[in-house]
């Protein structure tokens, strides 16, 4: 379906994680279409002493790593921070090429990744209703589902976009929650199941400082659907307390297929898949024990 031609830039960002960069790169290497396809590595600086000496580790492998068509590593002299990284990372190079797929360095892929993230690009360039595309998704209920599907949820481990979409990109938080309808927050909360939109209000009181949560913001308010696989190509090695903005945790390991590559051939309905969106209400309310909770405490209330 696609042409060596076409293919689209691969930009990775890491800090100072070397173990996890190690398996993430390896893992792009071994993808069928790795050395047709020009990879950018952002290296971000070090925010103190402490961690300077595993960001120069990182850097001196990057430096060393072949396998594609081309390498670009560019080391920030600085320490933006992940959000502020990936932003500019992003904007830098989708403006060059028109499109993109983005990586962190805890995401590993498997060998056809870049192979549905390039079909993926190509099918639906000019369906200017669909903004993203992940190769990640939840270890949830997939029965009845296509290989693909619709939805409102943005994946960030592992996906991919267009210029003409992400150019919308907006982190201006007071703007925001202006825009934001009750009626908007629940259902971009999946109708209260989880919050999401508690992210966005996290960040304008400074206690995270996150980027992915805007993009799909942007991408809720644009009337935006994200494409995703049924079966997950990638699989999230740093929910291990070593990321940023990542906590200990297995809520979200999926099931891991190597030799899997999602059928986008079929012409599916462009729409938000209802039986995707009730599979994942399913998956919060079994592992949203606080959610459960709450509910109780308002079932409880109802009868007193």
């Amino acid at each position: 379906m696609i042409n060596n031609e076409s293919l689209a830039p691969i930009v990775l960002f890491t800090y100072n994680r070397l173990w996890h960069t190690k398996q993430t790169i390896e893992a792009l290497q071994r993808n069928i279409l790795a050395q047709e396809s020009e990879l950018f590595i952002y290296s971000d600086g070090a925010g103190n002493n402490c961690s300077a000496e595993a960001v120069n580790s990182v850097r001196e492998y990057i430096r060393s790593i072949n396998g594609f068509k081309k390498v670009t590593v560019i080391e920030r002299q600085r320490n933006l921070g992940l959000a502020d990284s990936i932003i500019d990372g992003v904007t830098e190079i989708v403006k060059r090429y028109g499109k993109v797929i983005v990586l962190e360095d805890d995401i590993v892929t498997n060998e056809y990744f870049l192979t549905f993230m390039n079909n993926a690009l190509k099918k639906y360039s000019s369906q200017k209703v669909v903004w993203h595309i992940s190769g990640w998704n939840y270890p949830m209920n997939v029965n009845g589902l296509d290989d693909i599907f619709f939805w409102r949820l943005m994946n960030c481990w592992g996906w991919a976009t267009w210029s003409d979409r992400w150019q919308y990109y907006d982190k201006n938080i007071n703007s925001i929650i202006q825009k934001f309808s009750r009626e908007d927050i629940d259902k971009f909360n999946l109708d209260g199941v989880e919050n999401f939109y508690a992210q966005i209000l996290n960040n304008k009181s400074q206690k995270i400082s996150t980027w992915a949560i805007f993009w799909y913001a942007t991408i809720f308010k644009k009337n935006g659907l994200c494409l995703n696989p049924k079966r997950t190509l990638v699989e999230n090695i740093g929910n291990d307390n070593s990321g940023t903005n990542c906590n200990l945790t297995d809520m979200y390991t999926s099931s891991f297929l190597d030799k899997h590559l999602p059928n986008i051939e079929s012409n599916i309905a462009i729409r938000e898949n209802e039986i995707a969106v009730r599979h994942l209400k399913d998956f919060y309310r079994r592992n949203n024990p606080s959610l459960l909770k709450r509910l109780l405490r308002k079932l409880k209330s109802l009868v007193i």
